[in-house]
């Protein structure tokens, strides 16, 4: 008997900023990430070509048929839709995500949209701040009922932002240019609260709009281990998973920010404003699935809440994505564990924690949206990119899957990241992560021809045997 369901979705992923390029075509307006990638595209590559998809969707669908994959997950650029976030619809953008749509549908793959991945249209970011704003949640959620109805009867799966808890902590994705820290975190807490009643109104109208619609979140998981069996470094180890991640699965499932949380924001004086009527509108948000993303584990030792800054002064967060938090949590290395080349640490058996850690927690169906080995590749001069690394990468963490599920966790789907090589917002085409290798440089596009890589023909294998070849 095969170590996973009969009917387990294979697929792979993407998002729209990242692989569609064609930034100023058929329609489509600017977003967040098209400006930010702008600003290093002296250095890189940028949003204008990407990996070119909006060009070769047909050819890269034919591609996705080869794989054999049973599953697509995409997003749509809400600008594509609605250029300026808010106005009018676009209907040449709605025609490009139809024919997408329509063509994996007849190719046997199953499309599994994101509403939002990182891409925020930069109207709403000129004219509110953004997520500020509650007008942003409403623009959201007309946004969705737009997608959902267009959309009803040919899309099924749906997931509504992806990494809102990794995306908050960036202030770049979030275009906050506030330079007083502790206004800044005011700022990103009432950001995170709208993009929370943002999802509960668009898991609502998925349930309203489409017909056996499955909806839900895409997070980025963590697993973290205390530095030491000390007390302190576990409870710091747990709360720096519960700060980075389970406060945004506990709302998004509970609908309500749980005690510990609300504690860390009144001690912060960071309490975003909320009305009388989000309860009921958060309860909504109660999602049929979880995604996760998942690429590392973390480390953690206690910081005491009066230790002192490196720099000289105390300040209550430090740096961006793992970010210390006095009084709770410092990030520290695992020097149990090796890396890759962008210091990511690997380790499976962290992904095997993390499943059974959300199945236990929420006991709802599990999905793996993300999980994949970014680095360089090298085309040789026959034409082939030998990419044992990321076979191997990948093979232990679908071994972790198959655990996960004999452990009794309900994972229904794997789709690594990704499915093409694709842009990478702070290393262009230089860390690649693809089936497929997409032939460009950053700055010299080319033909942006389309080569299979060897793990191209492992997965392949993956996905005939489910999961059985490995």
């Amino acid at each position: 008997m095969s170590r996973f369901p009969e009917h387990f979705l294979w697929g792979a992923s993407s998002s729209a900023f990242q692989i569609e390029g064609g930034y100023d075509e058929g329609g489509k307006g600017l977003s967040v990430a098209d400006i930010n990638s702008f600003k290093r595209s002296d250095k890189q590559a940028d949003t204008r070509t990407a990996a070119d998809f909006y060009h070769h969707y047909r050819e890269d669908i034919a591609l996705m048929k080869e794989l054999g994959m049973q599953m697509y997950r995409f997003s749509f650029a809400w600008s594509r839709i609605i250029p300026d976030g808010d106005g009018e619809v676009n209907p040449e953008g709605l025609a490009f995500y139809r024919e997408v749509v329509r063509l994996l549908k007849e190719n046997g793959i199953e499309p599994f949209v994101t509403l939002y991945h990182f891409d925020l249209p930069y109207a709403l970011a000129e004219k509110y701040n953004g997520w500020e704003d509650r007008r942003c949640v409403y623009a959201f959620e007309r946004y969705a009922r737009v997608c959902f109805e267009e959309f009803r009867d040919s899309v099924k799966y749906w997931q509504v932002i992806n990494e809102q808890n990794l995306m908050i902590r960036v202030d770049e994705r979030m275009n906050i240019r506030e330079p007083d820290a502790l206004k800044a975190d005011r700022m990103r807490a009432q950001m995170d609260y709208h993009m929370f009643l943002a999802h509960a109104l668009a898991v609502k109208a998925c349930h309203e709009i489409v017909p056996d619609g499955k909806i839900g979140p895409a997070v980025s998981s963590t697993c973290t281990y205390p530095l030491t069996n000390k007390p302190k470094d576990v409870w710091a180890a747990r709360m720096n998973d519960y700060m980075k991640t389970v406060y945004c699965l506990d709302m998004h499932c509970y609908g309500e920010y749980s005690g510990i949380y609300m504690r860390y924001l009144r001690e912060r004086d960071i309490v975003p404003v909320m009305e009388a009527g989000d309860p009921e509108i958060l309860k909504y948000g109660k999602p049929d699935y979880i995604a996760l993303n998942y690429y590392r584990t973390l480390c953690a030792s206690y910081l005491p809440a009066d230790a002192e800054h490196p720099l000289g002064s105390r300040v209550y967060r430090g740096n961006e994505v793992d970010f210390d938090q006095y009084g709770y949590c410092r990030d520290e290395k695992n020097t149990n564990l090796s890396a890759s080349e962008y210091g990511a640490q690997i380790d499976p058996m962290g992904l095997r924690i993390v499943l059974n850690d959300y199945w236990s927690r929420y006991r709802l169906p599990l999905l793996i949206t993300e999980n994949g080995l970014g680095t360089a590749d090298v085309l040789t001069e026959d034409g082939r990119i030998h990419d044992d690394y990321r076979i191997d990468y990948l093979r232990q963490h679908i071994e972790a899957c198959a655990l996960a599920v004999e452990d009794g966790v309900d994972l229904f789907g794997y789709s690594p990241w990704s499915f093409m090589d694709l842009l990478s917002s702070h290393q262009g085409f230089r860390k690649r992560y693809g089936f497929v290798y997409v032939d460009r440089g950053e700055h010299d596009v080319k033909e942006c021809e389309r080569i299979r890589k060897d793990s191209y023909y492992w997965y392949q294998k993956v996905i005939a045997s489910n999961g059985e070849k490995l």
